[in-house]
């Protein structure tokens, strides 16, 4: 139950991350603001993450850790509430910058609760069970989300989300254990994992790694009924296939990633190399949609392990270098963006996919950067 109860709170958190972009043409018309403008709630909850992950889960470092998520998930379920009632786009702005600030540190100690009693060769897919909230939120709670808000309005889907978080603020308080001795640290020794060369690689490689699939992702919609000739109610379905993919290969990332992390991560990231350049070649509507199924299980396959590879590197001091692994994804999504806009209005549409594939190749070399330190020296040094 422990496992499922920070699943819930993750699936509450990440639905209202995920969801506003569903929302976005009624808040904006109810709140009497442009599109562009409440596109930066978006903006704002991404920066908030990016930033007030690594300053808060500092801050609270050697803070037992069960008050911390419970305080954490309060803090979330104010700011959905104030969300909820928000009279204004100011006080929305604030409310989803609020909730912002806590999602990372969460997301940092809830991974490092449920692997805490894990056994090492089982990190990888504890980490793909707690993410299969993060799953769940893009293939259900977005779409239903966006669903309540066209019927009850965009409230009401800050509503449910608040009731969601709320539920599984309960569910930790009823079963995730009090902190057992030594689970604590300090400030200072969170800080100083960050001299381990290790951990910067595995941190560096979350960021670089990423960007091609995100870039993809961000830009999926016009590339479909662009080049690859979907009509524009295919969206949606299209969408479900990614997040099943990206279900599935979760999953059976963490699986492999318990067997050979850093193997498995360089085989997964060759083949996402290969789907986005089949993607760019691709002629039949049909095959297309095939690998949009590949792209998000392959993309989603390497989670879980940078995930667990970071809390090996780190393992005296996790939560920081989970927290900061966080915002380099988020930092990845961002800079995956404008690199896509840029390419949209350089090359065009169609170049995206091979841009996209340039940027894993990198990600892929560094992964094999990695591999080739551990063979040399060995288990990753502390």
């Amino acid at each position: 139950m422990k496992l499922t109860a920070l699943l819930v709170c993750v699936f509450g958190v990440t639905t209202g991350e995920f969801v506003v972009a569903g929302i976005l043409p009624a808040v904006a018309g109810d709140l009497g603001v442009s599109i562009p403008a409440a596109g930066l709630l978006v903006t704002a909850y991404a920066l908030g993450m990016i930033v007030g992950g690594p300053l808060l889960t500092a801050i609270t470092a050697g803070r037992p850790r069960k008050p911390l998520v419970l305080g954490l998930l309060a803090v979330a379920v104010t700011g959905n509430l104030l969300s909820t009632v928000a009279p204004g786009y100011g006080v929305l702005f604030a409310a989803r910058i609020v909730t912002a600030l806590v999602t990372s540190t969460f997301f940092a100690n809830a991974i490092v609760i449920a692997t805490t009693s894990a056994p090492p060769d089982k990190k990888a897919s504890t980490v793909a069970k707690l993410a299969l909230g993060m799953n769940l939120a893009m293939i259900l709670g977005a779409p239903l989300g966006t669903w309540i808000g066209d019927v009850f309005g965009w409230r009401a889907t800050f509503a449910a989300i608040t009731a969601c978080c709320a539920a599984g603020l309960i569910l930790v308080a009823r079963f995730i254990p009090n902190d057992q001795p030594g689970v604590r640290t300090r400030a200072l020794a969170e800080f100083a994992v960050f001299r381990n060369r290790d951990l910067l690689l595995a941190i560096t490689i979350t960021a670089v790694a990423n960007i091609g699939v995100l870039m993809v992702f961000t830009y999926l919609a016009p590339l479909l009924t662009g080049p690859a000739s979907f009509p524009a109610g295919a969206i949606a379905p299209m969408l479900l296939v990614y997040g099943v993919g990206a279900t599935i290969g979760n999953l059976v990332g963490g699986r492999l990633a318990d067997r050979a992390l850093l193997p498995s991560q360089l085989g997964a990231l060759a083949l996402l190399v290969l789907a986005l350049a089949a993607l760019r070649l691709s002629p039949v509507t049909i095959l297309t949609g095939v690998l949009v199924f590949a792209l998000g299980a392959v993309g989603f396959s390497v989670i879980p392990g940078m995930q667990a590879r970071v809390l090996t590197a780190a393992a005296g001091a996790p939560t920081l270098a989970i927290a900061v692994n966080a915002s380099s994804y988020q930092v990845a999504a961002a800079f995956a963006g404008w690199l896509g806009g840029r390419v949209v209005a350089g090359p065009g549409l169609p170049t995206i996919y091979l841009v996209a594939a340039a940027t894993t190749v990198l990600g892929l070399a560094l992964t094999g950067l990695a591999l080739a330190r551990q063979t040399a020296y060995g288990e990753l040094r502390q």
